[in-house]
């Protein structure tokens, strides 16, 4: 069971309403330990005091602030002294439209839940007004001594909790980054290319066809090292495609892509393509003769490999498949 990271009380207007906070997400990647090359004597991180050279016990720790000319510390306690409003409190300030929530601002997602049973109404009613009215309850609270700027949502029939950031963390990237263009003078022709690659590519959202490889890749590596083999080196990057192979590189990728999906009707088509869909029309095209392309070996490939072929035949429960059963699903008729 997944173990709370805060616990105190919800409240908006005159309500009050104990709830615990969870972490929405775990994170897959794989941890190194450090080791000194040609040893396996592994590196260790301590606090160490810089002019005894011993080992500082973790309580014994204070907080130092650099000013220049020395240093200013701060016990942990007096920083829970200074925290603004109650520290096991989450009070929302109001309730904003949702869609006025720039996504910039957002950045980590926890899940929200009743500390007990007789809570879970008044938690239920909150998230069904907030999900019905599309609005968002807009909170600062105090964790693990820093403030935080929150947002409550309605989430999937859970109320969940977004920290987000405060708005002088927003970098202007205007200012930020010296290389961004201006607004390009494009032909129109370039224009309606590119509107056509991206119509070609579009696909459904769906978060099951998308998996970490990198992570797969590191755990093969693993793996082959323990047991003495290699493995295959990645694919080199592709090269920047330059600007006078613009229109050749966006026509191709059309054509990889496959014939782009009907825009709805925008005025691109010719006289000439009009022309010639009517005498189509009149005269039935001629059958075209299909060549039956050999049946590809899959018997050797990885399995991050055959994930990827099975996400692109849209393999129905190919997230839980192992090698062996992506390997029979993709072999089938």
């Amino acid at each position: 069971m997944a173990r709370p990271v805060w616990a105190g009380n919800l409240s908006f207007g005159l309500v009050s309403l104990p709830v615990s906070l969870y972490t929405a997400a775990d994170s897959h990647t794989i941890h190194f330990h450090q080791f000194p090359r040609g040893t396996s004597e592994r590196i260790r991180n301590r606090r160490v005091n810089e002019r005894t050279g011993k080992e500082v016990q973790l309580d014994d720790v204070v907080k130092g602030f650099d000013t220049g000319d020395e240093y200013v510390l701060v016990e942990p306690r007096e920083l829970d002294e200074i925290a603004p409003g109650p520290l096991r409190s989450l009070e929302i300030a109001g309730f904003v439209d949702l869609a006025e929530v720039d996504p910039i601002f957002f950045d980590k997602t926890y899940c929200l839940g009743p500390r007990g049973e007789e809570y879970g109404k008044v938690c239920s009613l909150l998230e069904q007004a907030l999900a019905k009215a599309g609005k968002a309850g807009i909170a600062t609270f105090v964790m693990r001594q820093h403030e935080y700027l929150v947002a409550l949502k309605a989430e999937n029939g859970l109320l969940t909790l977004h920290t987000l950031h405060w708005a002088d963390e927003i970098r202007d990237p205007k200012k930020e980054i010296d290389t961004l263009p201006g607004k390009a003078n494009d032909s129109e022709k370039e224009l309606t290319t590119a509107e056509q690659l991206s119509n070609a590519m579009s696909l459904n959202w769906d978060p099951e066809q998308f998996h970490d490889i990198f992570q797969e890749k590191v755990a093969a590596l693993i793996k082959a090292k323990k047991a003495g083999e290699t493995v295959e080196k990645a694919e080199p990057a592709a090269e920047p495609t330059e600007a006078v192979d613009l229109m050749e590189a966006l026509r191709a990728g059309i054509e990889r892509a496959g014939r782009p999906k009907d825009t709805g009707g925008q005025a691109t088509t010719s006289r000439k393509a009009t022309t010639s869909s009517k005498a189509a029309a009149r005269t039935p095209p001629p059958k075209k003769r299909i060549r039956s392309t050999p049946k590809e070996d899959l018997s050797e490939l990885s399995k991050a490999d055959l994930h990827k072929k099975a996400a692109a035949a849209n393999v129905p429960g190919r997230s839980n498949m192992n090698r062996d059963d992506l390997l029979k699903a993709l072999s089938r008729p």
